[in-house]
């Protein structure tokens, strides 16, 4: 249908010359990507409820030093959504197939939100194969974790993510088995305003034809499914998180207003050379909310 087509990768590629849509074969899956740009390859790796299509506002400029890769990571997008290997060492293998198959050495690599857990997870298992690793508004999933508020604080749960409580209660919706998919089937556009509007601090950023393109693809059961199965392997990766030593490469941490605070307290504890910056007029979402800030302070760092 033609109204469905223009959200396709295909069509959206289109958007960003000199970028072209890819799939390959990695650790048993198939996986897809956007790639474009010359220079020393970027890994940037997407979180919920997005695609690779949100770093589409960054992707053009970034390209112009560095070779821009941008995958949907497994369950995300166009790649494959199977029942297993959500645990962020097996979504890293992904990745780490990925870089080997494209004959990649050394790149950087960035991940936003749940991308961030698996780039946190390559940096981990894989420390000789990247140069140096961004994470944006996400880490490893760790003991903290545990400490979430099944409730909120009295006054904390407003219209806005409350920046010294935030209550992030899909982190246990998106534990429910089966129910998320019955519920959100055809709806998550609902979802997905709601987020966007309790996380930014300015959604009129995130366009109508962004949330559209982030709805046809989790509108579907199987997609809904899959997304949730990163949250669902959370004990998994709590149990690997233990077991890794620090990470040594350079390590940029980019923090909104409501997670600075707790990146610049934990980014510490798990790499020695480590730096968190806010990203200032923006919430969750900085790609779309300031890409300005997010180019700048990307170039600032790899370069």
């Amino acid at each position: 249908m033609e109204t469905q087509a223009q959200y396709s990768d295909k069509e959206l590629v289109k958007q960003l010359p000199g970028f072209t849509s890819h799939l390959i074969t990695v650790n048993n899956i198939q996986l897809h990507y956007v790639s474009g740009g010359t220079g020393q390859p970027l890994i940037c790796l997407p979180g919920w409820p997005q695609t690779w299509y949100s770093f589409h506002k960054v992707m053009p400029e970034l390209a112009k030093k560095y070779t821009v890769i941008v995958v949907d990571i497994r369950g995300m997008g166009s790649s494959d959504k199977p029942f297993n290997g959500y645990d962020k060492k097996t979504m890293a293998k992904d990745i780490f197939e990925l870089i080997q198959k494209l004959g990649i050495k050394k790149p950087h690599v960035l991940g936003h939100d749940i991308g961030g857990m698996v780039a946190s997870s390559f940096a981990f298992n894989y420390p000789y194969a990247l140069d140096k690793l961004i994470l944006m508004d996400g880490a490893h999933p760790s003991e903290a974790m545990r400490e979430m508020r099944l409730l909120p604080m009295p006054g904390t749960f407003e219209d806005k993510i409350d920046n010294k409580f935030p209550f992030l209660w899909w982190m246990a919706f998106n534990q429910v088995k089966e129910l998320p998919e019955k519920l959100l089937k055809g709806r998550f556009r609902y979802l997905l305003d709601w987020l966007f509007s309790y996380v930014m601090l300015d959604d009129a950023k995130m366009s109508d034809f962004e949330r559209e393109v982030a709805a046809h693809h989790y509108n579907q059961p199987e997609n809904i499914r899959a997304s949730n199965a990163w949250y669902q392997a959370f004990e998994q990766d709590i149990k690997d998180m233990n077991t890794y030593p620090n990470l040594q490469m350079p390590v940029l941490g980019m923090a909104s207003e409501s997670s600075y605070e707790f990146m610049k307290q934990g980014l510490p504890y798990i790499a020695k050379n480590v730096e968190v910056i806010k990203v200032e007029a923006s919430g969750h979402y900085f790609n779309e909310e300031n890409p300005q800030a997010v180019i700048d302070a990307l170039l600032h760092f790899l370069n």
